[in-house]
């Protein structure tokens, strides 16, 4: 796939990093920003920084503290970045459900970075524990606003005859999801340019999603979600798919919901589309208080709490 940000030659330099990463068995768990910061904000010496320190941390390293043939790769792939002396890596890998995933570097304040946090892990095991509402074979998958492509590649293991599409609007986005398909090998999955389904065609049985959700000042692509306190783009999901879900075909979304006095504003909203066109729904609340900062920003004045939620909606066959 031919992207803005990475040549031919780039991209075998980040599938030869990426290789090299899981051949020396790198492991590096994802966490929220804040813990981000509070671990960085402790010493460290660059000369001997590990691979989770500069993959993972993203912390300033020395050209003696890496592999040279790993080093070799990054400075062919571009994403070295030299300050004082020192090296840093332009992205970050994170391990999850036995892939090794490319995403921005920290902090993620780019209008285009492309997030990966304790959301994303949520999001995966929620579909992973998720029953299927048919035993008819899936066809046809999509993952809207799929970021680094994990959700699209979960399932496209999981249901190896379907053909996968990992959608955004994103390009930084869908150039690393299309490396991090490659890096996983899984043949039935693609990183396609949409807003929403508006440029992909047919129906689909299975549509999943885990968009922004928060009121981003900034309006960064990747966190803000607009409309009623962050709901409006997880409603434009649900919108979307109620109109593309084929027969029996099912909506998996992961998505925050801002409380206020004890009131779900996305769930009234969102479960009155779908009982209008008909659909069976479930709704529950995966962890009860996320992103507790936001709740000193003005846009939560009177927000009360932030839930993750996840909403499974099918069709009837």
């Amino acid at each position: 796939m031919t992207t803005p940000f990475f040549t031919a030659v780039q991209q075998q330099a980040l599938l030869a990093l990426g290789a090299a990463l899981r051949a020396r068995k790198y492991q590096f768990t994802i966490v929220t920003p804040a813990t981000q910061a509070r671990v960085l904000a402790r010493p460290a010496d660059p000369a001997t920084a590990s691979l989770r320190d500069i993959f993972g941390w993203n912390r300033p390293f020395t050209a003696a503290a890496i592999d040279a043939d790993l080093l070799a790769c990054m400075r062919a792939a571009s994403i070295v970045e030299e300050r004082d002396g020192l090296l840093r890596s332009a992205v970050r890998v994170s391990t999850l459900a036995g892939e090794w995933l490319f995403h921005s570097a920290y902090p993620t304040t780019q209008d285009d970075a492309v997030f990966f946090g304790p959301d994303t892990c949520r999001f995966v095991r929620a579909m992973e524990q998720t029953p299927l509402p048919t035993q008819a074979p899936l066809r046809r998958i999509v993952d809207i606003g799929s970021g680094s492509g994990v959700g699209a590649i979960a399932l496209a293991r999981r249901f190896p005859e379907a053909e996968v599409l990992a959608v955004d609007v994103n390009d930084r986005a869908l150039a690393l999801a299309d490396i991090n398909i490659r890096l996983a090998g899984v043949a039935n999955a693609s990183a396609r340019h949409s807003n929403l389904l508006n440029q992909v065609d047919g129906v689909f049985d299975l549509i999943v999603a885990n968009p922004p959700y928060l009121l981003d000042q900034s309006e960064r692509a990747y966190r803000h979600g607009g409309g009623e306190l962050g709901a409006g783009l997880s409603l434009q999901i649900v919108q979307a798919a109620i109109v593309r879900l084929a027969r029996g075909g099912a909506l998996w979304l992961y998505t925050g919901v801002a409380m206020r006095d004890g009131d779900d504003a996305f769930l009234r909203h969102a479960t009155a589309l779908l009982d209008e066109a008909g659909l069976r729904w479930t709704y529950e609340e995966i962890d009860p208080d996320v992103f507790g900062e936001e709740l000193d920003t003005p846009a939560y004045a009177e927000a009360e709490r932030i839930a993750a939620v996840w909403l499974v909606a099918s069709r009837e066959a």
